[in-house]
């Protein structure tokens, strides 16, 4: 089994999530007692906050690069960035380490792909929302991404920020989300991307009529998958 290491802390309450499907996926694959070899180094999300804002993002992406490189010293095999908006920053990292960094946004296209659609929603910060480093990625897989207008677009990215990173589920705040789905399917979408790892507290396959792509639980199983190959 090869060692994960886990970029955390991003909000440490997604990377709680993820320490717990990686260790039910190995539990789950070979039985018994078997839980996964992982190593995780989960950052004050606080400083990587104020950074986003301040669109400071060659800081954050040396910040994550210099943790990355303890996290290959710490004898990972392979890395896992448990957050979507800080792939903003995943060129940098894969410069600062020589193991390979399992991409959210590959992940993410190919399990859309799988299931035979071609144009999905996206919902995420306004970061992975407005910018292109996200989308992009997922374009190059063929995929048509559509996104909710600039209002909706608020609301999702100050959810996300005010309630779900402080581990806050409101009901409320369901019924906004899915007023934004449905939309987003009435203009087309075959597919909504959860491309927020908090995203995964609030919405579920119950709560839309769309295939959902939790990209949590997707990244996740392509870590297991990663870890106990060969």
């Amino acid at each position: 089994m090869k060692r994960i290491g886990l970029l955390g802390g991003m909000s440490w309450e997604s990377s709680a999530l993820y320490y717990s499907l990686i260790n039910e996926g190995v539990r789950d694959r070979l039985g018994g007692l078997h839980s996964a070899s992982c190593v995780l180094i989960s950052v004050d999300f606080a400083q990587i906050e104020r950074l986003q804002v301040r669109g400071d993002w060659q800081r954050a992406g040396e910040i994550l690069a210099g943790e990355a490189r303890r996290i290959e010293d710490a004898g990972a095999d392979l890395l896992v960035l448990c957050t979507n908006t800080m792939h903003k920053v995943a060129a940098a990292i894969e410069d600062a380490v020589s193991i390979p960094l399992l991409h959210l946004g590959d992940v993410a296209a190919r399990a859309v792909l799988a299931a035979g659609l071609r144009t999905v929603g996206l919902l995420g910060t306004r970061f992975t929302m407005e910018q292109t480093f996200y989308i992009d990625r997922l374009t190059a897989h063929g995929l048509e991404v559509l996104l909710p207008g600039p209002e909706d677009q608020a609301v999702v990215n100050a959810i996300i920020y005010d309630e779900l990173v402080l581990g806050d589920v409101r009901e409320e705040s369901r019924r906004r989300y899915q007023a934004v789905m449905r939309d987003l399917a009435a203009r087309g979408a075959g597919g909504i991307i959860l491309g927020c790892t908090e995203i995964e507290l609030l919405i579920g396959p119950d709560d839309t009529d769309l295939p959902v792509f939790a990209t949590t639980r997707l990244h996740a199983e392509a870590a297991v998958t990663a870890a106990l190959a060969g």
